[in-house]
């Protein structure tokens, strides 16, 4: 007999005593235990951070790891994961195409409410109604406002809170001239609104034209990247050309070249991305408090 089929038989013969063992004493049910401290911290990991962003983590350090053992690049296990995770959020687009969809939608819910308003519906009733053909970006928050006016707040306050949703320069200067006819009734709010319709019209056009010369760096800064990347594994995988990277000096060569383009990919970001303009409402939540 040789000595791995004793061991073999050892472990063998040791699992099956352990089994016969939980077989005859069965653990005493107490009840459900508190979860641990390991498990409270997976709980709140899955809860805060989103499936995808996990999955995009789990990949990078698996990267980092091959190309860690292939190239022998040591930098490969901080700055594989740091790419994976980083340069989608760098090189993605901004939330302003979704703002231009809601003011889209703004736009077409004020003509709507114009037209209610000309056909002699009143303010409260123009809101409820308008419900109906509101767009989707800016359903949820209509939603809201109409509930609450169903719940007996005053029209002012249900307007301050949707402008707060809302959370928009534009979308502050139609909730503006709703809640001072909401407080001084008269003619003239659906010409007002129609003009507000065509100011927010104009604003979505010259968003768009921005956004649309913010995307040339972002589609330049995305194609270099990419065929940086391909070059730099083909390099390293094919050929002596990066051994020069393998020692320590050329680690340390290697971690500030990426730590220069990672600067330049963020200060494009910020270039790009631009400062937003300041709310007109934001004194509402004093207001209402």
């Amino acid at each position: 007999m040789t000595p791995t089929f004793i061991a073999l038989t050892i472990m063998v013969l040791g699992f099956g005593i352990l089994l016969v063992f939980v077989g005859l004493f069965p653990p005493i049910d107490e009840g459900p235990k508190p979860p641990g401290l390991i498990a409270r911290r997976i709980t709140r990991l899955r809860a805060t951070v989103p499936r995808q962003r996990l999955l995009l983590i789990a990949a990078g350090v698996v990267g980092g790891v091959v190309v860690w053992y292939l190239t022998g690049w040591i930098i490969a296990l901080v700055a594989v994961p740091v790419a994976v995770i980083g340069l989608p959020v760098l090189l993605a687009k901004p939330q302003a195409a979704s703002g231009i969809e809601r003011l889209e939608a703004i736009e077409s819910w004020t003509r709507s409410l114009s037209g209610l308003i000309t056909a002699g519906v009143g303010l409260e009733q123009a809101l409820t109604v308008s419900l109906s053909n509101t767009p989707e970006p800016i359903k949820p928050e209509v939603s809201n406002m109409v509930a609450r006016i169903n719940a007996r707040w005053s029209t002012t306050r249900a307007l301050q809170v949707f402008a707060d949703e809302l959370n928009d320069p534009t979308a502050d200067l139609v909730t503006a001239h709703l809640i001072l006819a909401s407080r001084v009734r008269g003619a003239g709010l659906a010409n007002a609104l129609d003009d507000l319709a065509q100011i927010v019209f104009d604003e979505v056009r010259h968003r768009r034209e921005i956004e649309t010369d913010r995307e040339k760096p972002r589609t330049t800064a995305r194609s270099i990247t990419l065929v940086t990347v391909v070059a730099i594994g083909a390099l390293a995988l094919s050929g002596s050309f990066l051994d020069a990277y393998r020692g320590g000096l050329g680690q340390l060569l290697l971690a500030l070249y990426l730590t220069l383009y990672v600067a330049a990919l963020i200060w494009m970001r910020r270039m790009s991305v631009g400062t937003p303009t300041p709310r007109i409402l934001v004194n509402t939540r004093k207001e209402r408090g």
